[in-house]
């Protein structure tokens, strides 16, 4: 697809990805999976450029989840310190495409030259204003529910909330990803048909396309499949079909 297949009044206004694939790619070249991981960047760049094209107004890649460290040493210290050079070198990226770089996830956990270089580029780009990019760093979706149901049970026993008025948007107000609006499209890469403990909460209503590409493969036009696929579809939030399309 071409970005000009692209109905823009029926773009998804918050996109999520699972980039999948680094490992199996670069195992496919006799490689070791770190060369996948630095061959990833060129995706990254293109689904940005794509979704700023398209008129997507937030992006979330799941870009470390809280169970990748249970990975090789080697292969993390590795992904830390790609992280520092993808920042770097994206920096101007996301300034010339007027993006917003923010974070979600345990990021205290990440090294500390990794998260100055991180809170470097946040700054920088805080005051773009046609996409904001959301890295899921250190993420897991059961790991951001167990931390807002602490904060909640904190909050009902020092008397600042009562239990009789905890709703599901209270809840939300307590995730990670209370400043975004819920993905209405997930895009995962390299064939698996799974969600991998990712924005379980916010996913309840999500579309999803699957796709068989590799990540590091990901292209411009396979981020524009995606939205046209999701555009075919009728979105109906419990209600019918004819409701929706108001027969």
């Amino acid at each position: 697809m071409k970005l000009e297949d692209i109905d823009k009044s029926r773009v998804p206004q918050h996109v999520a990805i699972i980039m999948d694939g680094n490992g199996r790619w670069a195992q496919k070249q006799a490689h070791k999976r770190i060369f996948g991981h630095q061959n990833a960047m060129t995706a990254v760049r293109q689904a940005v450029e794509a979704a700023v094209a398209s008129g997507v107004k937030y992006l979330t890649l799941y870009t470390f989840s809280t169970e990748n460290w249970n990975r090789p040493q080697d292969e993390i210290d590795g992904l830390m310190e790609l992280l520092i050079k993808a920042v770097r070198d994206e920096t101007k990226t996301l300034m010339d495409n007027n993006v917003k770089l923010e974070t979600i996830g345990e990021t205290e956990r990440i090294p500390e030259r990794s998260r100055k270089k991180l809170q470097e580029c946040i700054e920088q780009t805080s005051g773009n204003t046609a996409l904001t990019l959301v890295l899921a760093l250190s993420y897991s979706a059961r790991w951001e529910t167990a931390m807002a149901l602490k904060s909640i049970c904190k909050e009902v026993a020092e008397g600042h909330l009562s239990d009789k008025d905890i709703t599901e948007d209270t809840l939300h107000n307590y995730l990670a990803t209370k400043n975004y609006p819920d993905p209405d499209l997930l895009i995962r890469t390299g064939g698996e048909l799974r969600i991998s403990n990712f924005l379980l909460w916010q996913m309840a209503y999500t579309e999803f396309y699957f796709s068989e590409q590799l990540w590091p493969d990901f292209r411009h036009e396979d981020f524009y499949d995606a939205i046209v696929d999701f555009q075919r579809r009728q979105r109906r939030f419990g209600k019918t079909g004819d409701q929706v399309s108001g027969k």
